[in-house]
């Protein structure tokens, strides 16, 4: 696992991990089980102070995402978690944003956008991945 701290950036260096790990699991990079590097380990490589990671970790715990187990070390929680598909829809949401106002600026209708979406998924052959999910809207509920 790879993170890129932005020291200049304004954001706090243990949100900006918190962050990128939370991002890191939506996208599914680790899964359920998967051990994080060890508070020391992690600083190391960010030259950060253990506190931060430290802090880093208290946080995702608080949100479910990971499990710390005494004397064991850091462990991601279950895909069960309601954040995970929490973050996983906020990530989306803005990368779909973005491109929705990069389309309107260059003069990209909707229509163009989603034929062009639908032949680049093709192109990369996704739509069999997406096939079965839920999409967000959908949610449990029986009609």
């Amino acid at each position: 696992m790879r993170l890129y701290l932005a020291p200049n950036s304004g954001t706090p260096i243990y949100v900006q991990i918190v962050e990128q790990i939370k991002h890191v699991i939506a996208s599914g990079r680790l899964v359920e089980g998967d051990e994080l590097p060890t508070v020391r380990a992690l600083a190391q490589q960010l030259v950060v102070n253990p506190n931060t990671v430290l802090r880093a970790y208290q946080e995702l715990e608080h949100l479910g995402l990971v499990v710390r187990r005494q004397g064991s070390g850091t462990y991601v929680s279950g895909e069960g978690s309601p954040l995970a598909e929490t973050a996983r829809l906020k990530i989306m949401t803005e990368k779909v944003d973005a491109l929705l106002y990069d389309a309107r600026h260059m003069d990209f209708s909707r229509e163009a956008l989603s034929e062009l979406i639908d032949e680049r998924a093709r192109a990369l052959n996704l739509d069999h991945e997406t096939e079965g999910k839920r999409t967000p809207d959908e949610g449990d509920s029986k009609a």
